[in-house]
Formats: C-alpha cells, structure tokens, sequence
C-alpha cells in the first residue's frame, strides 16, 4: 500500500469524527471512495486534491496548498494525528 492510499484509508476510517481548523473551526466530513463532502459547508473535496497536499505538505504547510478545493479542511485533516 503507497503513503498516499494508506492515508486515504485513515481519511475514510475517520469520517464522521469531528475535525478542526488552523482558525479553530470544527467540522465533520462524509468519505465517499474519491471524494470528501462536508457535512457543514456546500463543498465536495477531491480525492485528488487530498493526495496533491499530502506531496507538498511535505515541503510547505497551508500556504501552498490555495489553489486546492477547500485548503483549510484539507490541511486539517491530513494533520491530524488520527490521519497523518
């Protein structure tokens, strides 16, 4: 299993567990297989944006992941101890 599936795994197995923004914002999530819907914002968060944020996460922190869908919900779950 890749870095990325193994972490998508543990981005599914936490759906519906409460999460929190850098801004202290909490929410929760619904995990479908290749994408995340917010359960308190109109948003649907691509699989694929989550594996282009684990890659440059890497190197940045928030700053680079702007042109992503929802960056601030995606940073917060992939830094999560339960996910990353």
């Amino acid at each position: 299993m890749t870095d990325f599936a193994a972490t998508w795994a543990r981005v599914q197995q936490h759906a519906g567990d409460v999460f929190t923004t850098v801004t202290g914002k909490e929410f929760r999530y619904l995990a479908r297989d290749n994408a995340v819907e917010m359960q308190t914002t109109n948003r649907v968060l691509p699989r694929s944006d989550f594996e282009k944020a684990l890659a440059r996460m890497r190197v940045g922190g928030l700053g680079e992941l702007q042109d992503l869908q929802g960056p601030s919900y995606i940073y917060a779950i992939l830094n999560d101890p339960r996910v990353k």
